[in-house]
């Protein structure tokens, strides 16, 4: 065990490092939450997808693979179509109008995009996203609970205070350039552990091993088996409509360093993600003759089970670090992006409108101590996978922001009332529909999606946007998006 121990040790005071070493220079909120918008582009590009995917990618997604064979790389596909649609339809116009509207978190570039004069549109987008990461960051936090548990036999209790501990001291201390510097660094340990994992696996296995396995468990093993039915497919597709909405991956886009420099990122994003998402697709898969009747909770940990079985001490304390670094990539965005809605949407917006930038560093600093403190709480009394939760988080912030983002970057005459109510009947519809049980034969996310965009689109129609200002605006975004030079 000192081999895996030194691993994790060093791994671990490597990320307190850098946010040690970003800690003086986040001194101003605009440098805090978006690194003062200078972000370059393979930071830009791993930081999203690193955030993006979390320990869902190595233990959420191969053990539903591994639960329902080949047919979850529906879910691979959707996602990997979502990505790329996210870096080529919203990323240029978010990042451009959000710096236009001078805005540093989603809920306030909704609200001052349409001029909101009542603030409600505001205060509701930074409720939900509030909820939704609450949730998201408990499920990291369960993710983080399982490996220790597994690795080290340390108490899951524990193993989750543990985890939070680490994530809150370089947040904390650096704010989003130390968050997205180790997402880079995080993202490429991710891609390492991917590649190495399944090569052992499949050179580990007898010919037809996985095909005999897949027999004698009736599980798929094609992407379109007889049995499966098309709302199936659908159910598993739209995980990708869940991009438009997601604000930890959306802030990403806000602060590159120039919208320019977007393509050479969504190169290197869809790259590490077509790889990534096959390569977890395949542990599934792969897994299924290795392990027998494990149960739903034990399937998420077959990747953990491998590392251990197929390397050696040193190399196996490399690979498993690489799950704590998808966890954590993820968690300190989400408590980075809760901490700046706060901040920005409640404190300076409701509290105090004039607050020094130092004060709204430190209030953002708390508020990020008390959403893990929240996390923490959920993840230690909660029994659900790892998959389960991720899944209602995505969905839920698919549905709420999700057409509301993608309309108010291409709707010229979209109004504060249609995003209201977008949001409401995407946010109601998804949640009565989960809560109805529906969701076992279509996924929350597609209902609530159409409904917030059939509103959208009923509202504007009733109510066009009549404001010269918010219509000037939205035109020197198209300008801007079009011109030869920034």
């Amino acid at each position: 065990m000192l081999p895996t121990y030194t691993t994790f040790g060093l791994y671990l005071l490597f990320m307190i490092a850098v946010g040690a070493f970003f800690y003086k220079k986040e001194t101003d909120i605009k440098e805090y939450l978006l690194g003062g918008r200078g972000v370059g582009s393979w930071v830009t590009a791993m930081s999203a997808q690193a955030s993006d995917m979390s320990g869902w990618l190595l233990m959420g997604l191969p053990g539903a693979v591994y639960m329902g064979g080949l047919i979850q790389g529906w879910v691979a596909i959707g996602l990997t179509a979502g990505t790329f649609l996210n870096w080529i339809l919203i990323a240029p116009r978010l990042r451009i109008y959000t710096e236009k509207t001078r805005t540093l978190t989603i809920s306030s570039f909704i609200g001052r995009r349409f001029r909101d004069p009542t603030g409600i549109l505001r205060i509701f987008a930074a409720a939900i996203t509030l909820i939704f990461f609450t949730i998201y960051a408990a499920a990291g936090l369960v993710s983080a609970g399982k490996l220790f548990d597994s690795m080290f036999r340390i108490d899951y209790r524990v193993a989750v205070v543990v985890g939070a501990v680490v994530i809150l001291l370089y947040t904390l201390m650096g704010g989003y350039l130390a968050v997205c510097w180790t997402d880079l660094f995080q993202g490429l340990l991710m891609f390492f552990a991917l590649i190495v994992v399944p090569i052992a696996a499949y050179m580990n296995l007898a010919p037809g091993a996985v095909t005999a396995a897949c027999e004698a468990r009736n599980i798929s093993f094609s992407l379109l088996p007889e049995t499966l039915s098309f709302t199936a497919i659908v159910s598993m597709a739209v995980w990708g409509l869940g991009y438009c909405g997601q604000p930890h991956i959306l802030t990403r886009f806000m602060s590159i360093k120039s919208f320019r420099q977007l393509p050479r990122a969504t190169t290197i994003a869809m790259i590490w993600v077509l790889i990534s998402l096959a390569a977890a697709v395949a542990i599934g898969y792969l897994a299924i003759p290795m392990y027998q009747n494990l149960s739903e909770a034990e399937s998420e940990k077959v990747f953990i089970k491998m590392i251990g079985e197929l390397f050696n001490p040193w190399l196996g304390g490399i690979l498993l670090a690489a799950i704590l670094a998808a966890i954590m990539s993820t968690i300190d965005s989400q408590l980075l992006v809760s901490s700046s809605t706060l901040t920005e949407d409640f404190y300076k917006l409701i509290i105090k409108r004039k607050a020094p930038a130092r004060e709204l560093v430190n209030v953002s600093r708390g508020f990020v101590l008390v959403i893990t403190v929240i996390a923490c709480v959920l993840a230690l009394s909660g029994n659900q996978t790892i998959f389960s939760l991720v899944k209602f988080a995505w969905g839920g912030f698919g549905a709420a922001f999700g057409p509301v983002i993608l309309t108010s970057l291409y709707s010229r005459r979209m109004t504060w009332q249609a995003a209201l109510c977008g949001m409401l009947c995407g946010f109601t519809v998804m949640l009565g529909w989960y809560v109805a049980g529906w969701n076992k034969y279509m996924y929350e996310i597609l209902p609530g999606f159409a409904a917030g965009l059939i509103a959208i689109l009923l509202i504007n129609r009733i109510l066009p946007q009549k404001s010269e200002k918010v219509l000037r605006e939205y035109d020197s975004m198209l300008n801007t998006l079009h011109s030869k030079q920034d």
